[in-house]
């Protein structure tokens, strides 16, 4: 099987041809927006790092940088400076240069302030789209596609329809030889022996292990209750009633294919198939991991109902139930709530879940996407 994309000079594979517009540091954000804005064809990104960064931290979030700027989707990259930040575009450019990402750099501090920086990152920005223009799509094989699967605003339902169903459509592409990608570290707890039987070989097994019990620690150590947050107060509205009730429902988002490695937050696995990566259950924060990993796409269940989408990668929505599918139609793409009504299983909602995904892939717009949703936000570990 195939769908239409892009096949870059990176050896990368996109499914979306987006010039960034991306800031290295907070401070420069709003500069970045002013250039996109001035610039039909563009996306940036706004978020709260670059500056402060130290140890891990700072190697999390500069792993998760180039992810993003060297991503699939992304045909070329304008990066924003302040210019005295802890993560400056030299940080970021030499692993630029090594993959070949196409980019720019203006700085606030060195061209001109805010007037003279926005002038040039216009006339840099416009010329990259020119050039993206140019760029055609090409048949390529569904083995090259990777999906990020996530959850939010569970509900009661999560774990009965739209969860399972994207299991289906999950086994299905790793069938094909594609890369499936679930995370959410804190909504697994409870479940790792069920995660470590499924388990390629003896290491991943001890992986699944190490990132969960490391999860259920950093909870503790805090010496409070996470239950306002895991679950959180809708996910308790919705019908859930503990963490590890929770936890049964996010899982059954992976299938029921081998595990075949777990990474860490934004890291591109080496493996093809089912992977875990180590991450915050934090929407946007783990939308931009799965994008910093590799993923083209991300698929979006959710019972309470969420709108957000992502800044260079259509997000796919679906509704666990009818209720929420009829009160935010313009939102959802696919109603996996049809199940409990008797009208689908999850094998024939499965398969429209994997339809969408070929079909996004090759360019049709999500919900999300079409609507204009492009949150952003980069995970901390800590910032000083």
């Amino acid at each position: 099987m195939e769908f239409q994309g892009y096949r870059r000079k990176t050896g990368r594979i996109g499914i979306r041809n987006h010039v960034l517009v991306f800031p290295t540091v907070v401070c420069s954000s709003e500069v970045a927006r002013m250039i996109s804005e001035k610039v039909p064809g563009t996306v940036y990104a706004r978020h709260g790092g670059g500056c402060g960064h130290v140890g891990e931290d700072k190697e999390q979030v500069i792993r998760t940088m180039l992810g993003i700027c060297g991503h699939g989707n992304v045909a070329s990259v304008l990066l924003v400076a302040k210019g005295c930040e802890v993560i400056t575009p030299d940080v970021l450019t030499p692993e630029l240069d090594k993959i070949g990402q196409s980019y720019a750099i203006v700085s606030v501090q060195e061209d001109g302030g805010t007037p003279g920086c926005v002038e040039k990152g216009v006339k840099l920005a416009t010329k990259m789209v020119a050039d993206a223009a140019k760029l055609k799509k090409v048949s390529i094989p569904l083995s090259e596609l990777m999906v990020g699967l996530e959850c939010g605003g569970s509900d009661a339902f999560s774990g009965l329809t739209a969860n399972p169903s994207l299991g289906v459509m999950a086994d299905k592409l790793v069938a094909q030889g594609g890369t499936a990608i679930f995370s959410e570290t804190t909504e697994m707890l409870g479940c790792e022996n069920v995660l470590a039987r499924r388990a390629s070989d003896e290491k991943v097994s001890k992986d699944i292990y190490r990132v969960i019990a490391d999860a259920e620690t950093t909870a503790m150590s805090g010496g409070v209750d996470i239950r306002g947050t895991q679950p959180a107060p809708g996910n308790i509205k919705g019908g859930l009633s503990s963490i590890e009730e929770k936890s049964l429902g996010c899982i059954r988002k992976g299938g029921s294919s081998k595990i075949v490695q777990v990474v860490k937050y934004g890291e591109r696995p080496v493996r093809k198939g089912l992977v875990i990566m180590d991450a915050t259950a934090a929407d946007v924060m783990n939308n931009t991991g799965l994008l910093a990993a590799g993923c083209q796409l991300i698929v979006f269940t959710t019972g309470r109902g969420t709108p957000v989408g992502a800044n260079i990668a259509p997000v796919i929505k679906v509704s666990t139930n009818s209720v929420l599918y009829k009160k935010m139609t313009p939102n959802i793409d696919i109603n996996a709530g049809v199940i409990v009504d008797g009208e689908g299983t999850l094998e024939s909602v499965g398969q429209q879940v994997f339809d969408k995904v070929l079909a996004v892939a090759s360019g049709e717009l999500s919900k999300a996407e079409a609507l204009g949703h492009r949150e952003f936000d980069i995970h901390f570990r800590m910032i000083i």
